[in-house]
Order: structure tokens, then sequence, then C-alpha cells
């Protein structure tokens, strides 16, 4: 594998800066245990304490992010909010336990938009981009034929096939798309754990032909599309600054 090949000072720094941007992620997954169903059954419905949490690390995040990821953040947490209504509510492709959307969901749309896009753009993981989307193409294929062989998630893989064909013609998406695949699947499994929400055994409740499981192992998909928004409403934003980048871009072709 090509990772073997990353001086061994370098490995440690690229596992450094995958903890200090990533990280937050995985101490938010035992978060989600206070909005599980065990705590809230036993103890209290803490969802408004970890709403107002999510709040504070949101703005703790958009501090510490780029200037252009920071637009980014706040247009990614309102098509979070909206996708979450139309997938959740309206699709019913997933279920929360409130059958709400709890505040902290979108929040950590923009938070995990922001922070796995610093990532892949860090000068470090751009270096060894190849070597870092090979391992993680080797876990990502590893675990959704896992999920497929042990608990028929034909929608699952499917979706993650369809990644690895979006991707196909997309180099340069590879590093930010793979390293969300991982951090989603993360996220997904310590909330349906937990049971903060819950997937049903079809796509959409309604594809019959489609078994999933709880969680489906490609749910990033639909990441794209929080991406591809993001992109398009930047865009809008900063039309004249776009035009400008175009023009550099033909000048140096």
């Amino acid at each position: 594998m090509l990772v073997a090949s990353i001086p061994k000072n370098d490995l440690h720094k690229l596992g450094y800066i995958f903890l200090r941007k990533i990280g937050i992620f995985v101490g938010f997954i035992f978060m989600l245990f206070f909005d599980g169903i065990y705590f809230t059954n036993h103890f209290v419905n803490s969802q408004i304490p970890i709403n107002i949490l999510a709040i504070f690390s949101f703005f703790w995040m958009y501090k510490r992010a780029y200037p252009r990821v920071r637009k980014s953040m706040f247009v990614a947490v309102v098509l979070g909010l909206l996708g979450e209504y139309f997938f959740s509510v309206y699709l019913g492709m997933y279920t929360y336990r409130l059958e709400n959307v709890p505040w902290y969901v979108p929040l950590g749309h923009a938070a995990l938009y922001g922070r796995v896009l610093m990532f892949s753009k860090d000068a470090l993981a751009r270096k060894y981009h190849k070597a870092i989307e090979e391992l993680f193409t080797y876990i990502i294929l590893i675990f959704a034929t896992i999920y497929l062989i042990f608990f028929s998630d034909i929608f699952g893989f499917l979706m993650t096939i369809l990644v690895f064909l979006i991707l196909y013609k997309r180099p340069k998406d590879r590093l930010y798309f793979y390293t969300m695949y991982i951090v989603v699947a993360l996220l997904e499994i310590g909330g349906t754990a937990f049971g903060c929400w819950k997937w049903p055994p079809i796509a959409f409740g309604i594809f019959e032909s489609l078994p999933s499981n709880n969680p489906p192992s490609g749910i990033s998909l639909f990441y794209f599309l929080l991406d591809i928004g993001c992109f398009v409403f930047y865009i809008l934003i900063n039309n004249k600054a776009w035009k400008r980048l175009k023009r550099i871009r033909k000048s140096h072709i």
C-alpha cells in the first residue's frame, strides 16, 4: 500500500492533523448517548442542552475555520436544515427519536463540512493524497461489503458504488468525500446505536427490493448534494470573485 511509503515522521503529522481537524466528531459520537433512548428513558430528556452545546461548538469551529470556509458553513446550515426536513420529515427516509429535526443536526452538517474541507485542503494531506485515498478506499470497501454480507444492506452498498462512480472522474474531490464517508459512517453507527435516529429496513420505507441496514453504509452519498448546494450558493454570493478566478485559470492555460 502507498501509505507504507510515507515517511514515519510525516505519517505521525498526518495522524495529528486528522485528529485536530476531525477528532472532535469522534467525541461527539459519545455525546449522542445523552440524546439516546437509554439516557432519556432512565434520566432526563437532554436534547435541548445538547442543542445549546452544538451551537457553541459550531461557532468555535466557525471562528477557527478559513475565511472562505466560513461562508460555506453558514450556507451548509441552511441547506442542511432544508435537507433534513425534506429527507426525514417529508420522505421518511429516516426518523429522529422525537420525530423532529434536532438543532445539532444541521449545525453538525455544517461543522463536518467545514472540518473535512480543511483537512482535505491541508498541504501535507494534499502531498500524500493518493496514499490516503487508497487507504480510505480499502476501508470503505471492507465496511460496505461487511454490511452487505452480514446485514443485507443492498441500499447502502449501491450508494457506496455510486460514490465511487461519481468520484471516478472527479479525482480532486476524492480525498474530501472519502474522508466524509468514513466520518459520516462513524456518526451514523453511533447515532443509531444510541437510538437518536433510525432507518427503516428498506430504502425510504418504500422499496422492498432494496433492503437497508440501520444505518445504511453509503449514506454519505447525500453529502454530495450538500456540497454541490454549498458550491452553487458560494458562486452566487461571490460572483465577482468567481469570475476573476476563472479569468486567472484561463490565463494560465
